[in-house]
């Protein structure tokens, strides 16, 4: 298979029914990655000329891949919204048809063709069919063809905790559109579903389930282990979902099927992945525990883990503090071990935080040592700094030297963007200024200050 994802079938399945007039003219569609690939190879199969236009921080990897295929690659905007908005004004200049990722008909029924093979596959009892939702088209699809022939099966959608539109669209009764939306599975990162997609899911799909990304890197570890396979996260996800339905409700021997939706997983994101995959399976816990800077303490706590091993460990004197912050991590088997480790802790007064929940911790504050400090104005801010040169002077150019930066973090993510936390100083009467500017950078980004995390473990008690 050349483009190792199934948006080639919706693809296909809608230009393959374009007159012979439209083919001539080609086909336009804007897509950071799966998507176009679909549509570019249908293009070379179908005879016409296809245009691709991809926001200017794709990594050259995927532009590569396209071009590959005989499609013509346009580089455009800083985000996936800039460029379709080119790919539309370009489609009604040259008169193209404009190849939407999901909200279409025939994009549906082609995707569909996936719940058919199952049917068709699959002669005995079924209980559930798990599929990964971003735009809805696939379990759109799977639903319609599914639900018609085996009424009794569910339709289970599976969707990443911070990018949950459907769920949320589901809930209120009408779509909605996300505010910020994670894009570690950035396969299924859409801030809002289709139109014929949502009413679709509305009538046939059974439920949504969400999962966290530990979780996600979980599943893909496993793939890995079990079948020598390399999925990208949104392609694990329906995975985890089944994984955590199973677990929920205590459901055992019972057939059900976890759609791999896509395999272009980036090199460069397998070192996240490696580092989550035991967090989501609770192999590996991530804790912080405050120790007085007197000697033997670092004994103590050592005799106080006991028989857990640590995996991880990080440890600053701090001269001008009374206690020391260390970060470590710890394989556990049981979450009774843990809890017992923990126990052990407080009883000799050592006060232990539990990390492994919070993103935060995992993605930045695990790397800091040093112990807290009182920063006068500072406020704490994550961005994302889109995967290209010069992003970083861009953000310094809008913010520096107008406030002084007090600590700065940078996580590169794959071609998701780089996830960078940010302390600033800015005093309260400059706050309205320092938001305009934040905001015409044109990078997402959320304030950190509520987070618990970094007040226990960065801010000074005193201040």
């Amino acid at each position: 298979m050349e483009v190792f994802s199934f948006k080639l079938r919706g693809a296909y399945n809608m230009m393959a029914k374009l007159s012979q007039e439209q083919l001539d003219r080609g086909v336009i569609c804007s897509s950071a990655g799966n998507h176009a690939q679909g549509v570019a190879l249908s293009a070379r199969r179908l005879g016409c000329d296809a245009v691709i236009v991809m926001p200017v921080t794709t990594p050259e990897i995927k532009w590569r891949s396209v071009e590959r295929l005989g499609a013509t690659v346009v580089l455009k905007g800083d985000s996936y919204d800039e460029a379709q908005s080119y790919a539309k004004l370009r489609c009604e200049q040259e008169s193209r048809t404009f190849i939407p990722p999901f909200d279409h008909p025939d994009i549906i029924a082609g995707q569909g063709t996936v719940g058919m093979e199952i049917v068709r596959q699959l002669q005995g009892p079924l209980h559930a069919i798990f599929v990964p939702v971003g735009g809805g088209g696939l379990i759109a699809g799977i639903a319609a063809y599914v639900k018609r022939v085996r009424p009794e099966v569910k339709i289970i959608g599976v969707e990443p905790s911070d990018a949950n539109a459907m769920a949320l669209s589901l809930s209120h009764g009408q779509r909605v559109m996300l505010e910020h939306v994670g894009g570690f599975a950035d396969g299924v990162a859409v801030k809002v579903v289709g139109e014929e997609t949502f009413r679709l899911c509305q009538e046939l799909v059974d439920g949504i389930v969400l999962v966290s990304r530990d979780a996600i890197c979980a599943s893909i570890k496993d793939m890995f282990e079990e079948n020598r396979n390399i999925l990208e996260p949104a392609g694990a996800l329906a995975l985890a979902g089944a994984e955590a339905y199973c677990k929920y409700y205590g459901l055992k021997g019972e057939t059900l099927v976890a759609i791999s939706s896509g395999a272009n997983m980036n090199f460069d994101r397998l070192r996240l992945v490696t580092e989550l995959a035991d967090v989501g399976r609770k192999r590996e816990a991530v804790l912080a525990t405050f120790l007085p800077e007197v000697q033997g303490s670092f004994k103590k706590f050592a005799e106080l883990v006991g028989p857990m091993n640590i995996t991880e460990f990080k440890y600053r004197y701090d001269s001008n503090g009374k206690e020391a912050l260390v970060l470590y991590s710890v394989g556990i088997y049981t979450d009774l071990e843990l809890r017992a480790m923990m126990e052990r802790m407080e009883s000799s007064k050592l006060k232990t935080v539990n990390l492994t929940s919070n993103d935060l911790a995992k993605d930045h504050l695990r790397y800091f040592i040093g112990g807290r400090s009182e920063v006068k104005d500072e406020l704490v801010y994550r961005f994302i700094f889109p995967e290209r040169p010069g992003t970083l002077m861009q953000f310094l150019d809008a913010l520096s030297p107008r406030w002084n930066i007090s600590l700065f973090h940078y996580r590169a993510q794959g071609e998701t963007g780089a996830n960078v936390l940010v302390g600033i100083q800015v005093p309260p009467e400059d706050l309205d200024e320092f938001r305009s500017r934040a905001d015409n950078l044109g990078y997402e980004y959320m304030s950190e200050m509520n987070n618990e995390i970094y007040n226990l473990l960065l801010r000074n008690p005193k201040a």
